[in-house]
Formats: C-alpha cells, sequence, structure tokens
C-alpha cells in the first residue's frame, strides 16, 4: 500500500455525506415510525426498571436513556439525535477540520443509540455495514490537535481494515448466492427476476428488464467474478491488480445504483473501494504532476517480472470463467452461452480449500503494514516524536489486530469448519462486542424473490364497505401507471417493511395490524409516511372507516409488437386477501395487536413546554413539509458547495503565496542579477577606455612615424634635388669649358 493521504481524505469526505443522508433520512420518518402515536413506539424498548444508568446502558447501549434528565421524551431525543447528527455531519461534510476522530466517535455513538430502539425498521444490512464502517472511521480520522502533524504513520495500517471490510462484504455476498441453493442463481437466471421484483426499482429498470436472457445469465457471471474472485485482488502486491479490481467493484455498484433505489448502501460500497487507491492514482484524476524517477536496470526487470505476473493472473481468471461457467460464442446467432459447470459439492470444497488461506493472507497483509510502519516510526528524527510516534503505532496496531481477529467469527459462518477451528477466545470477544455492532455478517441477495411474480400488499379503504378506495404510496410500486420514481439516498423505511411484508403471511410482519390501526384512526404521522403531501391521500379530510388488505402479483408490461413503449409500466393480477376487513373496536384487530403487544395500556407523558421540545416541533414541521429524497439533496448540494468554494480559496490562496514566495526569491536574485550587469558594463566600459587608449596611443605612434617618414621623404627629395643640381652645375661647367 502506498501513500493513501488523498484516499484517505476522500474516504472521510464520503463517509459524512452518508452519515448526513443516513440521520436525515431517518429524521423526517421518526414520528411515523417511533412516536408515541407511531407504528412502533421506541418509549417500548426503554422501560423504567429501577435499574441504575450504567445497568441500563449495559442491557441497551444507547444515549436514550438521558433523555428524561433533558426533559424530553423518547421521540423528542430520537428526533434531537438524528438532528445533531445530521448537522454535526452536514458540517464535517462542509468544513475539513472537523473531519477528526472525536467527531466521528460521536457521529457513530448517536447512530448506534438509534439502531438500538430502531426495531424491525432499522435492522437492515447497511445499517450494520454504516455502524462497523463508522468504527473504522473512528481508528482512520486523525486527531487533529495542535502539536499533530498531517500525516501519520500508522494510518496505512487502519487503513487496511476498510479494505479487510471490502473484502467479507464483496466475497461473502458472492457465497451465500450459491450456498442458499437458490436455482435461480445457479441457472444463471436471477436477473431476470430482479430488476421487476427488487424493492423499490427505476425507470431504467424497466429497460434493463427487457435485455436478451443470454445477456442477463452473462451478467450474473459477471457478478459472481466480481464478488468472489475480483476480492482476491484487493491484497495482490501489484499495483495495476488493485486498480484494476477498484474500477471492477465501483462498475458493479454504479449498475446496482442505476436500476434499483438500494439508498444509500450502494455509495457506503463505493467509499469501501477507496481503499484501493493510493495518491499516485487520484493525483492522476486530478492531472497533477507527479515525479519521476529515473528506473535502475533492477527496477526495469521488477517491473517486467510484475507485467508478466498481471497478465498471466487475467489470462488465468479467464480460462477458470471459461471453464466453469460454459462460455460458448454463437458467431451466427452473436450470443454468448453460459451456465453453472460445477456442482454445489465441488462448490463446497471450493469454500473450504479457499476461507483458510484467504485468513492467512489478511494476517500476511496486516502483519507487512504493522512492521512498515513500525519501521517508519523508528526514522522518526527527534526523541520525543519518536516517542509519542511509537505509542500511537502500538495503541493502532494492537486495535487493527484486535478487530481483524474478532471479524473472523463472522467471516467464517459460511464454512463450518473455519469457524468452528476459531481460539475460544476469539468468539468470547466477539460475544462481548456483538451489541455494540463493531463486526457483522454480510450475505445481499442470499434468494431472488418474485420469481412467479412480484408480491405487492395494496391497502384499500372505505367510508360505507361497498366503495373501495386503494391506498397509494408513495415510492412502492401499487398504481399500474405511475412510473418507478428515483429516491436514493433516501430509504422509505415503511416502502421497505410492505415489500417484506408481501412475501408472507401478515402474521409475520406484526407492525402491519398497527399501520391499519393508525390509519383508522386518522394519525397525522403515519399518514405522512405513506403521502408527504396529504392532498394525495385519499382519507386526508376524514379517516376511513374500513380497511382491508390484498396481495397483488406485478409483472413489468412488454414492449408492444411494434416496438412502441406502453401506455403502462406494470399488470398485475389479484391473488389472494392478505388482512381482512376491519374498523376501529374490531375483534380481530384487537386481539392481533394484543398478541403481538402492540396495545400500550399506560398512555405517553405529557410533552413539555419548554424551549427544547418547542424547538424541536418546529423543525419537524418545516423540515417534512419537504420530500424526504429532495430534502437530502438540498443539504448535500449545500454543504459540497460550501466545500467546493473553501477548495478554491484555498488554491486561490495557494497559488497567491506561491507567487509572493516567487517574488520575494526574485528580489535577491534581481539584485544580484543587477550587480552582475552593472559590474559588467563596468568592466566593458573599463575595456572600451583601454582600447580607445590603445587605439590613442597607436594612432599617436602612427602620426610620429608618419611625420618621421615625411620628413625622410623630404630629407631624401632634397638630397636628390641636390645631386641633380649638382649634376646640372657639372654639365653646365662643361659646357663653358667647351
Amino acid at each position: 500500500m502506498g501513500d493513501i493521504r488523498l484516499p484517505r481524505h476522500m474516504f472521510l469526505w464520503c463517509l459524512s455525506a452518508i452519515y448526513l443522508f443516513a440521520f436525515a433520512s431517518l429524521y423526517v420518518q421518526i414520528p411515523g415510525l417511533y412516536g408515541n402515536e407511531g407504528l412502533l413506539p421506541a418509549r417500548w424498548q426503554l422501560r423504567v426498571s429501577g435499574k441504575s444508568v450504567v445497568e441500563q446502558l449495559k442491557d441497551s447501549p444507547t444515549l436514550l436513556w438521558f433523555g428524561p434528565r433533558l426533559g424530553l421524551d423518547t421521540q423528542q431525543c430520537m428526533e434531537l439525535f438524528s438532528l445533531t447528527g445530521a448537522l454535526l455531519s452536514l458540517m464535517t461534510l462542509a468544513l475539513p477540520p472537523l473531519r477528526d476522530c472525536r467527531v466521528f466517535l460521536v457521529l457513530w455513538i448517536l447512530y448506534l443509540s438509534l439502531y438500538q430502539v430502531g426495531q424491525v425498521f432499522l435492522y437492515f444490512q447497511w445499517d450494520n455495514l454504516l455502524l462497523e464502517t463508522g468504527f473504522l472511521a473512528i481508528l482512520v480520522a486523525p486527531m487533529k490537535m495542535p502539536w499533530s502533524s498531517k500525516v501519520c504513520l500508522h494510518d496505512n495500517v487502519t487503513f487496511w481494515l476498510v479494505r479487510w471490510l471490502l473484502f467479507r462484504l464483496m466475497f461473502a455476498s458472492g457465497v451465500v448466492k450459491l450456498t442458499s441453493r437458490c436455482p435461480t442463481w445457479w441457472g444463471l437466471t436471477a436477473l431476470t427476476y430482479h430488476y421487476e421484483t427488487q424493492c423499490i426499482p427505476t425507470q431504467l429498470a424497466w429497460f434493463a428488464h427487457q435485455l436478451p436472457v443470454w445477456f442477463q445469465k452473462l451478467s450474473v457471471v459477471g457478478t459472481f467474478v466480481i464478488e468472489m474472485a475480483v476480492p482476491f485482488l484487493f491484497f495482490s502486491p501489484i499495483r495495476r491488480h488493485r486498480l484494476t479490481a477498484f474500477y471492477m467493484q465501483v462498475l458493479l455498484q454504479v449498475f446496482i445504483i442505476l436500476s434499483g433505489n438500494y439508498n444509500f448502501f450502494n455509495i457506503l460500497t463505493i467509499t469501501l473501494c477507496l481503499s484501493l487507491l493510493d495518491d499516485q492514482h487520484v493525483n492522476f484524476w486530478l492531472r497533477r504532476p507527479t515525479l519521476k524517477t529515473e528506473s535502475t536496470s533492477l527496477q526495469n526487470l521488477f517491473s517486467g517480472l510484475a507485467v508478466m505476473l498481471e497478465v498471466s493472473v487475467y489470462a488465468l481468471l479467464g480460462y477458470w470463467i471459461v471453464q466453469y461457467f460454459d462460455l460458448q460464442v454463437d458467431w451466427e446467432k452473436k450470443r454468448v452461452s453460459s451456465k453453472t459447470a460445477f456442482t454445489y459439492f465441488e462448490f463446497n470444497g471450493f469454500l473450504k480449500t479457499v476461507t483458510v488461506p484467504s485468513i492467512w493472507i489478511g494476517v500476511l497483509c496486516l502483519a507487512w503494514e504493522i512492521i512498515t510502519a513500525m519501521f517508519k516510526c523508528a526514522c522518526v528524527r527527534g526523541v520525543l516524536w519518536r516517542l509519542w510516534s511509537t505509542i500511537q503505532w502500538a495503541v493502532m496496531a494492537a486495535a487493527a489486530v484486535s478487530m481483524f481477529a474478532i471479524s473472523l467469527v463472522p467471516y467464517t459462518y459460511f464454512e463450518y469448519d473455519a469457524n468452528s477451528n476459531l481460539w475460544p477466545g476469539i468468539r468470547t470477544a466477539f460475544e462481548m462486542t456483538d451489541r455494540y455492532q463493531l463486526v457483522n455478517s454480510y450475505g445481499l441477495f442470499r434468494r431472488m424473490t418474485g420469481v412467479g411474480g412480484r408480491p405487492e400488499v395494496v391497502i384499500e379503504g372505505s367510508m360505507d364497505r361497498n366503495t373501495w378506495t386503494e391506498i397509494e404510496f408513495m415510492y412502492k410500486p401499487g398504481n399500474t401507471s405511475t412510473a418507478p420514481p428515483v429516491v436514493a439516498p433516501h430509504q422509505p423505511r415503511l416502502d421497505w417493511q410492505m415489500w417484506f411484508a408481501a412475501l408472507g403471511p401478515q402474521t409475520q410482519s406484526p407492525w402491519f395490524s398497527s399501520l391499519l390501526h393508525r390509519l383508522l384512526q386518522g394519525k397525522r404521522d403515519v399518514v405522512k409516511l405513506i403521502q408527504t403531501d396529504e392532498s394525495l391521500y385519499p382519507f386526508s379530510k376524514q379517516p376511513p372507516a374500513y380497511l382491508r388488505a390484498h396481495r397483488y402479483k406485478y409483472w413489468f408490461s412488454e414492449p408492444k409488437a411494434d416496438g412502441s413503449y406502453p401506455e403502462r409500466w406494470w399488470r398485475r393480477v389479484y391473488v389472494e386477501e392478505f388482512y381482512p376487513v376491519v374498523y376501529l373496536g374490531d375483534s380481530y384487530l384487537e386481539q392481533m395487536l394484543v398478541q403481538h403487544g402492540l396495545k400500550d395500556k399506560a398512555p405517553p407523558r405529557r410533552s413539555s413546554n419548554a424551549w427544547l421540545p418547542r424547538l424541536l416541533r418546529y423543525v419537524g414541521e418545516h423540515a417534512r413539509e419537504m420530500p424526504a429524497h429532495l430534502l437530502l439533496w438540498t443539504l448535500f448540494s449545500s454543504a459540497a458547495t460550501v466545500c467546493l468554494l473553501n477548495s478554491l480559496r484555498s488554491r486561490a490562496h495557494h497559488r497567491q503565496h506561491e507567487s509572493l514566495q516567487n517574488q520575494h526569491t526574485d528580489k535577491p536574485a534581481a539584485g544580484r542579477t543587477c550587480s552582475n550587469v552593472a559590474e559588467k558594463n563596468e568592466k566593458k566600459h573599463e575595456e572600451e577606455e583601454e582600447k580607445e587608449e590603445v587605439t590613442k596611443d597607436d594612432a599617436e605612434e602612427d602620426g610620429k612615424e608618419q611625420d618621421k617618414d615625411a620628413t625622410s621623404e623630404e630629407e631624401q627629395e632634397g638630397e636628390i634635388e641636390e645631386e641633380v643640381s649638382a649634376e646640372e652645375t657639372e654639365e653646365d661647367s662643361l659646357r663653358k669649358r667647351k
């Protein structure tokens, strides 16, 4: 694992956004689900028993026990915790200094407090996953003190636990699909039912459902490969293996997001995938330049061997896919046929072969990270800093080893021999920490439901028992002409439980009797769970006198023969009665309420008129007027905008600081260059003066020499003239003599 400063920042930022979605989504549903007049009042979970606060916290670790000391009932205390968590996560999302381990500790405690009284509406796997990830964030996030460093040497150790959690989540999700012996998963036909039978599909799910069967089966093969084979690449020493695994995991999650509304679960899974990245790849995304070092011949040799090993792993993986899923290409029909070419017993043998080695792979990888961090601490300069780094390393290494050890208990649930051979001390530690949801077992889509048609429960109301009107929910399928919505990352928890209730008899969903009872009473908070806009609720003016429920089977409509789109999204067929006709005071309804403990004899405590309860009521009335998914995206957009502006301002400040530094560094350089230029100019001037003097001297000497030459020439001419005149006088004298 290379430098992970940037992926760690991204992980904490994304987790802050997920906490915001979780708290805000739950906040708007608390009165209808857990209020004093809700479906499952939370105050039933916190009955006064005369125990001390410490004993109460041991029985149920939740801060809601302190609600009466604040003058709040259980509902108001839950609203306070949800609102506090939403605001704190919103500030953490917008302000980097708040991404501190103590802030994430508060967020984790708040969500755990709500989870303890959430009952069936809060017992989803993604709630457990958020609690486990949130606890790991406490170890991953820095403790920002005035003397703390920006990079802690133990970051790789704690951040590796996030990768281990991602491995357990994905590998278990793939394994349970085959260990459940579901015929659709073994026949590779699960996706031919999945798109129309999932809880809240999107509009793209209708189009995905129309894809040919051979492509759906090939998609199931790809799902098995991504969930069971690719996770082993998380621990590969080759960096490109981890990057390939990252993009394949993200691709799967994006496809799920586009075709279904699974609240914040897929976003949380992508957040876990950030543990596969390093600073170098994030800088590549940001187009930041990286320093390139000259590689030696030995490094070139190792890189070549790594490429060969990487290609061989891909080739081996492709061979296994073709071999065990019998892939054959039909070029004439332009299709790829596939089927499972192994048996259930062969798959169990594969699990026995792989489970224990996968644990040892995790042990070796964690040991490598711990030893590497130890050597880094030993190289720290300064005795005090080295001691402080070593203490941090020891604490975080012990925490990482403990978390890894207790996670082996839920990880080995699907393989009996490996689970039974675990050290008893590990099992004891897991049982002691199980109530805090530190580690959990996972296994999504274990069996494919709705093979013979999607079951749906439709509630009908009447004033005279003759004319019945369907009560349509905001999100779950009901009216066949209503298009599937997009509600993620909000989770309408009542709509989800209605999906589970339709899979079995109404006796398996005790809360359903409470739902009909509250609708007959006309409780406004429960009605808002069905329709935020009460004008769309058919009995908004007066509660219905009678209620009943029927079970239907739904299917996606088929395209017309000419290829055009149908007028309706769904088609349905009546199946049976789900709940008989009931009214207020009906004996059957009263019997069901008493049987399931939903008849509360003690009246709720009067709400206080103090400033805090009044403030909570005021905020709740205004916050619940907007549809929940729009509220969530509004909060996220505002925080993301603030974060973007802060980053742009810091970048501009950084550039300005760099320019000032460059100016400061340029001034002495400019002074040095000016002095050098002046010295050069003086030297040139002196040289020119010397040259001028030399030229003057040369000119004077030349003049003297010329004068000398001229005088010598004149003397020579005078001598010649004298010689000529002497010759002439001699000739004249000779003539006279003659």
